[in-house]
């Protein structure tokens, strides 16, 4: 129960709503309890069992005032037009009522439909808003088909979980207690009995809901790898075809499935329990009053009448419906607290990029950029050690080095992807730990080696992240980055798709696109990692005088691999196992004769 109110506090915000359709069904339960006891002086007229009330008494609000008020109403009409009339009378009035009972009832649900599904919205969005607010180590922990399948494949099982919940929480349990207090006021003695067999219904109903609880959990965890295995097939497919490994990831999807399949098996069966365990015990309870209230019945100092006998097994039977009701939601309940567990995994995982109270916020950059004695591990082993590097303005600073000696990783920490074990990173001698993240960021762009494009227009990947901004100042941005030509040549221009992550374009043009995205940020300062590496020699002279286009004029921090793009940087820094090993422009490191050079060298031969 606790897992299923950490997603109902969001429905504190439809409280209102709540309320009116609180309202209504109570006005609907007591219009279906009057239409019920109306069944006591129908059968009573219908077996002559009742004295005709002549008596009038000024009305009273008690049951006894009320069934004398219906009974001299009834013995008028049996007087005046004869008992045929009555019994008709008597059925216009159930009929009437039980129309007014529908009506509010259905006023009571079409005003519970925005508690439901404002919930489950707002819940959703927070889950989303979470895994946008986690720092990217989170991400290289997890899978990524699993991360998809708890937002996507769990939440709809919390829908399902919620909207169950919901429908019968407020209305069920008014229910019972409605037409539990009239079968107290009928029979005492019958009704303790009853409540006294009940307790056995729940604990039967208890022990299949744990177990369904407990294969539900393993079921949304193997769907969430049954999710990321086609995920990664998607992203494969080349080096699925090229290296013949259908078969091979056909038979690891094969026996995926096929523990799901087992999983699910359990989990249906399970919740198919629900429905002919509740139909069974609630036939035993009827037979077992049926039983017990005869013999008080046919007992000779009995007040329980024959058609008040009749009348309690009838209002009985509506408890059982909204019992019943509550039985399936406990199921549901239970089955969907392993996709809420699972996702509270994502809720509840803590973000270590905190922003201070009241941080700096920085909107222009004048000076430098210094990273001082700054060291950094992912686990156990440092992967920068003691890095000590000042960028001022204006300059660009290359880093080379071979693969895994932590050029990325350096980069990656002035935007605060990640947060420094030791050290300090200062903009303009400001701690960076200081300012506003969003702020930060905003003073960068970033061009790395893949392009990460969107699903949609290539206007809209250009102007992605950047508000307000017209047609004329995306095309000049598309001029500067070289795409303009390219642009113009596709179908739609700049209205047309580009496809799942750019897949209509080659890479050359991915990239000039994200160069474009960068140029209409006009950020001050730049991160360009590897952003040529890829392509060919054509595509990388338009990309590169893209880029040099891009870096006029700004602050800019250049991994590379190939040293012809960086040769003319202001600085060029070589690390090495995650230190700065040499620090210089181009002709100075080629005349130390260090790494620089060799590395300059294999490249050339």
């Amino acid at each position: 129960m606790k897992d299923i109110l950490t997603v109902l506090k969001y429905a504190l915000k439809y409280k209102k709503y709540a309320f009116i359709n609180l309202g209504f069904n109570i006005i609907s339960i007591f219009l279906a309890l009057f239409s019920f006891t109306l069944i006591v002086p129908f059968l009573q007229i219908l077996f002559k069992q009742s004295e005709l009330v002549t008596d009038y008494q000024v009305f009273e609000f008690s049951i006894k005032g009320l069934e004398h008020s219906f009974n001299y109403f009834l013995s008028t009409i049996i007087l005046e037009y004869g008992e045929l009339q009555a019994l008709i009378t008597v059925s216009i009035i159930m009929i009437i009522s039980t129309l007014f009972k529908s009506i509010f009832a259905y006023l009571a649900s079409f005003f519970m439909a925005p508690v439901m599904n404002g919930t489950v919205r707002d819940f959703q969005k927070k889950v989303y808003d979470k895994i946008l607010e986690l720092p990217l180590s989170y991400f290289s922990g997890e899978k990524k088909g699993d991360i998809m399948s708890r937002a996507s494949v769990d939440i709809q099982e919390i829908k399902f979980t919620v909207t169950s919940f919901l429908e019968v929480a407020v209305k069920d349990p008014i229910t019972i207690i409605f037409f539990l207090t009239y079968l107290i006021f009928t029979s005492p003695g019958l009704t303790l009995f009853v409540i006294i067999f009940l307790p056995v219904v729940g604990i039967v109903i208890g022990k299949i809901g744990k177990s369904l609880k407990r294969n539900s959990m393993k079921g949304q965890k193997k769907s969430g790898e049954i999710l990321t295995t086609i995920e990664e097939t998607l992203g494969g497919l080349r080096v699925i075809k090229a290296f013949n490994a259908e078969k091979f990831v056909t038979q690891k999807y094969s026996f995926l499935i096929a523990e799901f399949y087992r999983i699910m098996n359990k989990v249906t069966r399970r919740n198919s329990l629900s429905n002919p365990v509740s139909e069974f015990l609630g036939t035993s309870v009827i037979v077992t009053i049926i039983i017990f209230g005869g013999s008080l019945v046919l007992g000779k100092e009995s007040t329980l009448t024959g058609a008040s006998f009749i009348t309690y097994i009838v209002v009985f039977s509506q408890i059982l419906t909204p019992a019943k009701s509550l039985s399936r939601a406990y199921y549901s309940v239970k089955k969907g607290a392993a996709s809420i567990e699972r996702v509270n995994h994502i809720l509840n995982a803590e973000n270590n990029i905190k922003e201070k109270q009241n941080p700096i916020k920085i909107s222009e950059f004048n000076s430098k950029i210094e990273f001082k004695n700054v060291s950094f591990k992912y686990a156990e082993d440092y992967v920068l050690k003691n890095i000590n590097l000042i960028v001022n303005k204006g300059e660009t600073v290359a880093l080379v080095g071979q693969s895994g000696s932590g050029k990325s990783t350096l980069v990656d920490l002035l935007p605060r992807f990640y947060d420094i074990e030791e050290g300090e990173i200062l903009i303009d001698g400001i701690n960076i730990k200081e300012l506003s993240i969003r702020s930060l960021r905003a003073l960068m762009g970033n061009v790395n080696q893949e392009a990460v494009l969107f699903n949609d227009t290539i206007s809209a990947n250009i102007s992605f992240g950047t508000e307000n901004v017209g047609n004329s100042e995306i095309e000049t941005a598309a001029k500067i980055a070289n795409a303009h030509n390219f642009i113009e040549k596709t179908e739609n221009k700049y209205q047309t798709n580009i496809g799942d992550r750019g897949g209509k374009l080659s890479g050359g043009q991915r990239q000039r696109l994200s160069i474009a995205r960068a140029v209409l940020k006009n950020p001050p300062i730049l991160i360009l990692d590897e952003a040529t590496s890829a392509l060919d020699t054509e595509s990388e002279k338009l990309v590169q005088d893209a880029l040099n286009n891009l870096m006029k004029n700004r602050t800019s921090i250049v991994i590379a691999h190939r040293l012809s793009t960086v040769k003319y940087a202001d600085k060029i820094c070589v690390l090495q196992n995650g230190k700065i090993i040499e620090k210089g422009k181009h002709n100075e490191l080629i005349e130390k004769n260090g790494t620089y050079k060799k590395l300059h060298d294999l490249q050339m031969f």
